[in-house]
């Protein structure tokens, strides 16, 4: 469901289901409690429901800041990854001007074949959360094909030659980790703390007593506004490379590897 949303609607659309569903139906729920229990508004429990909305909010605060915290750590190594991943794939095209021009081609038509394939064919199987590592397999086999079939021949090629692999092997390693990431999702334990922490928070705003009824929406509307743009983070960040605000392949099209576009 969330991929959907992601891959299907822009951010302000997705902002207003979420924050806008969690506020109505919040609003909804208020309104109806204090119908069929007007009592409440006289306040009588304030004192103990104050106590318990700071102490379950400063401990659903803290689960929330700390699942935030860990998808934005995660959108950021991703793009890291994608980042060091281009940069060796760039310097790979790069060391690879000192061999011989039909060698030269070939690892290039490699590393060209390879980035296309990552970006017009794997990339939007990261967007959907099912990354398959054998996408792009053939290519990669072929620019180790292109450079251990080689044997350079003076010093000078022999030192960029032991740089491109260098550059090749930490490709293998950023691609890994690229798919690793594009594979994970919130743990489901974190889900029903987030999701759950939210369903029996925003309800003990109901029973806080408060004369005015504009004044008491006011309330339960902010507090499920603030949690609503909380959820609306956890969507949007636990899929580093799904929706509008995602890691691009713009890596992939700069540079040396421009040429290739």
């Amino acid at each position: 469901m969330e991929l959907w949303l992601l891959n299907n609607m822009p951010t302000v659309a997705i902002a207003v289901v979420i924050v806008g569903g969690v506020v109505l139906l919040a609003l909804a729920g208020s309104v109806l409690t204090h119908r069929r229990h007007p009592q409440l508004a006289d306040g009588e429990h304030n004192d103990m429901v104050g106590v318990v909305l700071g102490i379950y909010g400063a401990i659903y605060g803290i689960i929330l800041a700390f699942v935030v915290v860990t998808l934005w750590t995660q959108v950021q190594d991703a793009d890291v990854v994608v980042r060091d991943e281009a940069s060796s794939l760039a310097q790979l095209t790069w060391d690879s001007e000192v061999f011989p021009p039909s060698r030269r081609d070939r690892v290039h038509a490699a590393v060209g074949a390879y980035a296309h394939k990552v970006v017009d064919v794997q990339w939007p199987l990261m967007r959907t959360g099912t990354p398959q590592y054998s996408v792009a397999q053939r290519e990669m086999r072929e620019l180790f094909a292109a450079l251990q079939t080689y044997e350079p021949r003076t010093e000078r090629e022999r030192a960029f030659y032991r740089e491109a692999i260098d550059d090749l092997n930490e490709v293998v390693a950023q691609r890994r980790a690229r798919m690793a990431i594009a594979g994970q999702e919130l743990p489901g334990l974190l889900k029903t703390l987030v999701y759950g922490g939210a369903l029996a928070f925003i309800p003990l705003t109901f029973l806080y007593g408060i004369n005015s009824r504009r004044v008491q929406l006011l309330f339960v509307g902010s507090v499920a506004a603030l949690i609503g743009f909380s959820l609306l983070l956890v969507v949007v960040l636990d899929h580093p490379f799904a929706g509008n605000i995602s890691v691009d392949t713009t890596a992939y099209k700069v540079g040396p590897l421009a040429q290739f576009w």
